[in-house]
């Protein structure tokens, strides 16, 4: 039987156009009044009886139970909630989503923002080892209402309970009838107004919240739908990623822009068995285009233990893979296509990208039709900010993956961060943006969002500028990102708070790490990480199957690989079991948390 792919896919009328969503200048630049809302109406109105969203609920069945929302059931389901919030809550105010990952935390947050509140994404008390992150987000935006579902409500209640205070009504979800709908009030919404918060992962410093607006929503899922070459519409989306990150909700938002669907399923179910994963994306690809998008772990952890089985019918010859969040692994990449491409993925599936919450979420990406690659430079020369080319043998060699080029309408520098002007290509600087997918500015933060959302180029280089189309007086974004621009594409290097200093020598975390994961096979791919407490300290988990292996070679295996290669001496070296390192609420390795733990001595509890 043919597989249908798609390429003759009628859209339905009455959906946003996306040629509608360019100027004469071929600038991204939506509609006006094009919100989030009006996003989701058009689709109730046009393709109301189609899915909008699938949920595979893998803890009522191993086989994930499936949970559909149509755009007309969603629709309800929205002014139903929405008429609950605007009982208990006055435009403007916050209203937080602290659920399990589903259905009724995607009506949740939309309904949030359909009643005209401000949506706090974020999780239920039960997600381990978070708690502070989620104190510290509630104690931040104070919201006036918690959304819940019944399975956590008891949970939710005693959590805000503890917390000092006012605290917030609770109103559960999943209880609301529909008949509830009725008595929605339709709100005007302006596309400036700021649909949600978006709480920063804390990798390297607590959670911070920042105001995104529909604006900016809008423009970066249409210059995702640009860059990832997505024009197709019948493509549908696969998601794992929790909902209160910001991919995973560009994963609910993909669907609202393009009245196609997502399907979704746990982080949890994914983790226990990446099988899913693969499954619900060889089922999409055998029907349409379908994007997903993960981070480094996320693919190496598949290629491990998400193998198929032999004869297992997988097809995943029509996928697009986004990897980003983080400096992306080049290893992560090659171990999932040597696993994969047998099964169809194209060479030019995965998609090296790079993002943060700051600017909705995609900055950067390489072209539709290009494959991801690495570039090898001299590691001291990058240091002190100079991009090198060796040879991929050299002994100084670190390799770099290129995230290609800057979204549509989106103006990308790289500036002197002592000095505020722009440096040319081939040097090392912090990155700075420029476009409408930027957000408005940190929550109630007006001075950290004047540094930070308010730079201004001290300068530009005289020919060749990448800010060339901006003016002069116009805001930039500092991303406190380190970067560089080399024959045209982007690289990351890493982030100005995580360079090891020492004796006035710069080093970045991820290159010792990578020296770190290649020195022994007792350590673990992809979980290590490196800081300075004062001195070097390197924290690796246990590969599986050696917990019961003799540490001391592989210690002092990495001891001499980082001594060769760096030219540093590490005060310590710890191999902890796998799960030890603490980890942000997206799966990264979180290294401010992990020197935190080793300062207190609760890193030393770990090791077996």
């Amino acid at each position: 039987m043919e597989r249908a792919r798609g390429q003759d896919f009628d859209a339905p009328e009455g959906l946003l156009d996306i040629d509608d969503c360019v100027d004469a200048a071929g600038r991204v630049a939506l509609p006006a009044g094009t919100t989030l809302i009006s996003l989701i109406d058009r689709n109730i109105a046009n393709v109301g009886r189609t899915v909008a969203y699938r949920y595979l609920d893998f803890g009522r069945s191993p086989d994930g139970e499936v949970i559909e929302l149509t755009w007309s059931q969603l629709d309800l389901r929205l002014r139903a909630i929405g008429s609950r919030i605007q009982k208990a809550t006055s435009r403007g105010e916050r209203v937080a989503v602290l659920a399990p990952q589903g259905l009724d935390y995607v009506a949740g947050f939309f309904a949030a923002v359909k009643s005209g509140a401000i949506a706090v994404p974020l999780f239920a008390p039960e997600l381990p080892g978070h708690a502070e992150r989620l104190e510290t987000a509630l104690a931040d935006a104070r919201p006036a209402l918690v959304l819940t579902t019944g399975s956590t409500q008891a949970s939710v209640a005693a959590f805000l309970d503890r917390l000092p205070g006012a605290t917030p009504e609770v109103v559960v979800i999943d209880r609301i009838p529909d008949t509830e709908a009725a008595e929605f009030d339709p709100v005007a919404i302006d596309e400036d107004d700021v649909s949600h918060l978006q709480y920063t992962s804390g990798s390297t410093r607590p959670p911070i919240g920042v105001e995104i607006t529909h604006r900016a929503v809008g423009t970066n899922l249409v210059q995702m739908i640009f860059a990832i070459d997505l024009l197709n519409r019948n493509t549908h989306g696969v998601s794992w990623l929790p909902l209160y990150h910001d991919m995973g909700l560009s994963m609910i938002g993909f669907p609202a822009t393009y009245g196609g669907h997502s399907t979704l399923m746990s982080p949890t179910a994914f983790v226990r068995r990446p099988q899913r994963w693969i499954k619900a994306l060889s089922d999409g690809s055998r029907v349409g285009r379908v994007v997903t998008a993960a981070p480094n772990f996320a693919y190496e952890w598949t290629a491990q233990r998400g193998r198929p089985q032999p004869g297992e019918d997988i097809d995943l010859s029509n996928v697009v893979m986004i990897i980003g969040s983080e400096p992306v692994s080049m290893d992560a990449i090659e171990s999932f296509t040597e696993v994969f491409a047998p099964h169809g993925l194209p060479s030019t599936a995965i998609k090296p990208s790079y993002g943060i919450a700051e600017a909705t979420l995609m900055v950067a990406t390489i072209a539709p039709d290009a494959v991801p690659a690495a570039s090898y430079f001299d590691a001291e020369s990058l240091a002190a900010g100079e991009a090198v080319r060796v040879d991929p043998a050299a002994p100084s060699a670190v390799a770099h993956v290129t995230c290609g080029q800057a979204a549509r309408s989106l103006w990308v520098v790289i500036v002197d961060p002592e000095t505020g002007e722009e440096i040319p290509d081939g040097m090392v600087g912090e990155i700075w943006l420029h476009g409408t997918n930027v957000g408005r500015g940190y929550w109630n933060r007006p001075e950290q969002t004047r540094r930070i959302f308010g730079a201004r180029l001290a300068s530009r280089l005289p020919a060749g500028s990448r800010a060339e189309g901006v003016p002069a007086d116009s805001d930039w974004l500092r991303t406190t990102d380190l970067g560089m621009f080399v024959d045209g594409d982007l690289y990351v290097t890493g982030r100005i708070v995580d360079l090891i200093t020492v004796q006035d020598r710069h080093f970045y975390p991820q290159d010792i790490e990578a020296t770190t994961a290649e020195a022994s096979p007792l350590v673990r791919r992809g979980y290590v990480t490196a800081f300075t407490a004062p001195d070097l300290v390197i924290v690796a988990e246990r590969a599986p199957g050696t917990t019961k292996s003799d540490p001391t070679p592989a210690v002092q295996a990495i001891r001499s690989a980082v001594a060769r290669r760096h030219g540093l001496t590490a005060a310590d070296v710890m191999l902890l079991p796998a799960g030890a390192i603490p980890r942000t609420t997206s799966g990264k390795l979180a290294r401010r948390a992990c020197r935190a733990e080793y300062l207190d001595g609760s890193l030393k509890a770990k090791v077996r």
